[in-house]
C-alpha cells in the first residue's frame, strides 16, 4: 500500500485556511499528527483523514473549539 501525503500548502487549500493556521495549530498541538523529514513537514493522508473524522459533529451542541486535539500515544 502506498503512504500518500499532502504538504502543508496543499492540505491548507483542502480545508480552505492559511498556512500560518496549520502553523500556529502544530505549535499549539491542534490538528492531525504531521510529519517533519530534513525540514519539510509532510501530513499524511490517512491521518488528515482520521482527524477529519475526529471533528465531524451532528448538532451545534456537540461544536468543539478548534477540533480535537491530538492524541499522544503514552507508549512514545
Amino acid at each position: 500500500m502506498e503512504i500518500r501525503h499532502l504538504t502543508q500548502r496543499e492540505l491548507a487549500a483542502r480545508w480552505r485556511l492559511s498556512e500560518a493556521t496549520l502553523e500556529r495549530w502544530r505549535g499549539e498541538g491542534l490538528g492531525p499528527q504531521y510529519l517533519k523529514l530534513h525540514g519539510r513537514v509532510l501530513y499524511r493522508i490517512v491521518d488528515v483523514e482520521a482527524y477529519e473524522e475526529q471533528c465531524l459533529r451532528s448538532s451545534t451542541a456537540e461544536a468543539a473549539n478548534m477540533g480535537p486535539r491530538l492524541v499522544k500515544d503514552s507508549a512514545s
